[in-house]
């Protein structure tokens, strides 16, 4: 179930290049939420590239939500990481069925829609997390990330995601790269970044040749001698449990609990983002609501 997710830097620290083969992240994601095939493309890009910006942050703790609204019939795509990459992730609608793009690809675009926003939440133990927000430019989601950091960071970056959908739907191979400019970053480097980029395949078809991540990032970097800085072996992964739920359900007013609590013979509440179910009866709602008419 553990992906590798590995960061390079070029000689001269000017370039830093993180590459995620996630195939055993995407394979659980599938299982999980059993997706059409162009939904699994469209959740597990996503995936991936939360699980990218994740490895960015800086404090153990910290948290990354990339949603994308696009308007398409997938409906709401979400994604959570955290620092170490690990990911977890929900589709509104998780089938789809679309034709195939002009391309012949899985017309993810089609599934996400293009008429939306992308959003990136980061709560990094602030006040108030921080959010950044981007018109969809392909709906591809890794045009749309490259997009999301120059405008809204301001970082010149490359975002390369790739999923390749079995017959049977399960996931074949995926992973994904993201590449980050320093503000000083010669011209030199530049240039030869952006003619690796031109001459570089699909993360899809470096994967199915049976390239690592230190392969894919010796091409990406190639001329600019990479250097590897960290890495981690992210999965998919859910946090929930039956007290994060309960403090949900804490949440709620008094009137609702009652209400809950004498309408439904059993209250079941079901995570999104791993279909675990967590059932209360209508004592235990009660006596939350009994809590809370004490703390007033």
């Amino acid at each position: 179930m553990k992906g590798k997710l590995k960061r390079y830097l070029s000689s001269d620290g000017a370039i830093v290049c993180s590459v995620l083969e996630g195939t055993e992240m995407c394979r659980e994601m599938e299982r999980i939420h059993c997706t059409s095939a162009v939904c699994t493309a469209a959740l597990g890009r996503l995936s991936m590239a939360a699980s990218l910006i994740g490895y960015t942050l800086k404090n153990p703790g910290d948290t990354v939500t990339v949603r994308i609204n696009g308007g398409g019939p997938a409906g709401t795509v979400l994604a959570v990481a955290d620092d170490l990459g690990n990911v977890k992730s929900y589709i509104e609608n998780t089938v789809v069925e679309l034709p195939l793009n002009p391309v012949g690809k899985l017309d993810v675009a089609g599934a996400v829609g293009t008429d939306g926003t992308l959003y990136v939440i980061k709560d990094i133990g602030l006040k108030e997390p921080y959010s950044g927000q981007t018109a969809l430019v392909s709906g591809e989601i890794a045009e749309d990330i490259t997009q999301y950091f120059a405008v809204s960071e301001q970082i010149p970056s490359a975002c390369g995601l790739g999923v390749l959908v079995n017959p049977d739907l399960t996931v074949a191979v995926a992973g994904g790269y993201l590449i980050q400019l320093l503000p000083f970053t010669p011209e030199e480097d530049i240039a030869q970044l952006e003619q690796n980029l031109k001459e570089i395949t699909s993360v899809t078809a470096m994967l199915e040749q049976g390239l690592s991540a230190d392969d894919i990032a010796g091409i990406l970097l190639k001329g600019l001698s990479p250097e590897l800085l960290d890495e981690s072996e992210p999965m998919y992964a859910c946090d929930c449990s039956r007290e994060r739920t309960e403090r949900m359900l804490r949440s709620l007013d008094e009137a609702s609990l009652r209400e809950m609590a004498d309408e439904m013979p059993e209250i079941e509440v079901c995570c999104h983002f791993c279909n675990q179910k967590y059932v209360f009866t209508p004592s235990e709602i009660r006596n939350m609501a009994d809590s809370k008419q004490k703390d007033v």
